[in-house]
């Protein structure tokens, strides 16, 4: 399979903003979705992305994710809980949303589904999947396809190192 260059994420994490922002919004482990979404709301001219995040070595699969970005600069506010460097992280952008948009969504997710969390998003139907799990559109299972590609070429380098 080729993949197009839009796939993965050129943008560069910034690891200072990012744990600054993880510290001002008091960032939570294991709530990736929710950190992005406060970060987002308490950082200038951000956009909320959901996608997918490929770190070398385990888990060896993709991994759900949501940061934000500003510019050209990935600012991850769940950096401090991910166990990894930031040169061994790799972001693979499904969909973003400004401010105003995701503030929109949420406040509609509520009113429709009050007892869901209304995060991560999901997009439109039709729904696309993989394996068991529903995924999400199109762009979200693009998205999945070139980080699971990207997550096998990191462990067959693991491999053939040792």
């Amino acid at each position: 399979m080729l993949l197009q260059p839009w796939f993965w994420m050129s943008k560069l994490l910034d690891k200072a903003l990012s744990l600054e922002v993880a510290q001002t919004i008091k960032s939570k482990s294991k709530k990736p979705f929710d950190n992005a979404y406060k970060a987002a709301l308490a950082t200038e001219n951000a956009s909320y992305v959901q996608g997918f995040l490929v770190v070398i070595g385990k888990p060896f699969r993709p991994i759900e994710h949501a940061w934000i970005e500003v510019d050209d600069k990935i600012i991850d506010p769940n950096l401090p809980h991910i166990q990894k460097k930031a040169e061994e992280l790799t972001y693979f952008s499904a969909q973003s949303f400004t401010v105003k948009e995701l503030k929109e969504i949420i406040e509609e997710s509520q009113e429709d589904y009050p007892e869901d969390d209304p995060l991560p998003i999901y997009g439109d139907a039709p729904y696309e999947y993989y394996g068991d799990v529903m995924l999400g559109d199109k762009p979200y299972l693009d998205a999945y396809q070139a980080a699971e590609a990207k997550c096998k070429e990191f462990n067959q380098r693991i491999v053939d190192s040792n």
